[in-house]
């Protein structure tokens, strides 16, 4: 059984401070952390999507991470994808050359092969 985790990130949603428009620059991911795959998950053989609204801070670490899409909030996917997420980087999002703070959405898909 081979297991597959694709990241994507999604377009900045805004807030909490910036929505993207002229002279506001989206974060770049630095880093990024897979989720664990749950062996509960791979037994029920649980696969999708989980998206994630995360908010991306001013010095581009991660603030608070929510469920905007849930896959499994039983066998602890959903829980797996918040907790890589708030180990994630970023180059911080920009307004007019000056580091800002800025929601964006991230999917992460769950897949056995």
């Amino acid at each position: 059984m081979k297991i597959m985790l694709a990241l994507v990130l999604l377009v900045g949603l805004g807030a909490p401070q910036e929505r993207p428009r002229d002279g506001v620059t989206l974060p770049r991911v630095v880093k990024s952390v897979n989720p664990e795959y749950t062996a509960e998950a791979k037994a029920q053989r649980i696969q999708g999507v989980v998206r994630l609204d995360v908010d991306v801070k001013d010095d581009g670490s991660v603030g608070d991470v929510a469920v905007a899409q849930s896959l499994d909030s039983m066998y602890g996917l959903d829980n797996e994808a918040v907790k890589a997420a708030k180990q994630w980087r970023f180059r911080p999002a920009e307004k007019d050359g000056k580091p800002i703070a800025m929601r964006i959405q991230l999917e992460m898909t769950f897949a056995l092969k």
